[in-house]
């Protein structure tokens, strides 16, 4: 896919042409706010980076100069908006997200309001207002076309979106469900047990990997670790996050601290 600044993006058609052979894209998750780290990660390797509005450092003011720093090294990148309420929705997309993951939707109309806030009418509500209309050579996208390269996904994480689950992933206009594993088992009232300790846990993932699946919709999935993303890439999820930007950068802290206060062989005192 070629953006209107005339570089081939690795956007929603990346994630798509990935999810037509069923193999699974990495993500990877970004907490840190500002828009050099952002074209660093956007640079690297991953199928997508997602900023998390919910969770993260990043906020709604540093988002535009963070999207054009991802799109200037050629990624369209994906967003966790803060809430589903359908302006935080349109913000996002407008900003420049291909993804948009839409936090605690339990129920199918929460599902069709995110839904609906990623599209224009008639298939959607999404207010016209084109943010980058006058900054980039070829004016605004047609809305069809912007309709097609935006991905709505949905996170189920309460009990309530467990018990609503195949109406969800039912709704129109809902690409794919993403879980957050942290509030689901939280939300089903087993604290912070993970799949690994807990069978309950294991079993609530699995059933909406395979709720996904039967529907012909993309299960996502936060992973904690690459050893996690790669377990539930072989038992069906198709969007993990395999790293998070801020554990990647306190980790190599301590990798080039740990070989640079190494005894050096030879060295007097060594």
């Amino acid at each position: 896919m070629t953006t209107t600044d005339g570089l081939v993006a690795r956007s929603s058609d990346r994630l798509r042409a990935l999810w037509r052979e069923d193999r699974p894209a990495y993500a990877l998750w970004s907490c840190l706010a500002d828009p050099v780290v952002a074209e660093l990660l956007a640079a690297g390797p991953f199928d997508t980076v997602v900023v998390d509005l919910q969770h993260g450092l990043a906020t709604a003011s540093e988002l535009p100069g963070m999207l054009q720093a991802m799109r200037a090294a050629g990624l369209a990148p994906a967003v966790r908006v803060g809430w589903k309420d359908p302006a935080t929705i349109m913000r996002a997309v407008d900003t420049g997200a291909s993804v948009v993951i839409v936090p605690m939707v339990d129920s199918a109309a929460d599902a069709a309001l995110a839904a609906a806030a990623c599209r224009f009418p008639p298939s959607g509500a999404r207010s016209w207002g084109p943010m980058w209309g006058d900054v980039r050579a070829d004016g605004a996208l047609p809305p069809a076309t912007q309709d097609a390269g935006v991905l709505c996904l949905v996170m189920v994480e309460t009990r309530a979106g467990v018990e609503a689950l195949d109406e969800i992933v039912a709704t129109p206009g809902v690409d794919g469900v993403f879980v957050g594993p942290n509030d689901l088992a939280l939300g089903c009232g087993y604290g912070r047990s993970t799949y690994r300790d807990e069978p309950e846990v294991d079993a609530l993932l699995q059933r909406v990997v395979d709720a996904c699946r039967d529907a012909g919709k993309v299960a996502g999935l936060f992973c904690s670790d690459v050893e996690m993303a790669r377990h539930w890439a072989g038992r069906g999820a198709r969007l993990l996050s395999a790293a998070v930007d801020t554990s990647l950068l306190r980790r190599g802290m301590a990798e080039a601290w740990a070989a640079a206060s190494a005894p050096i062989a030879g060295a007097a005192g060594a």
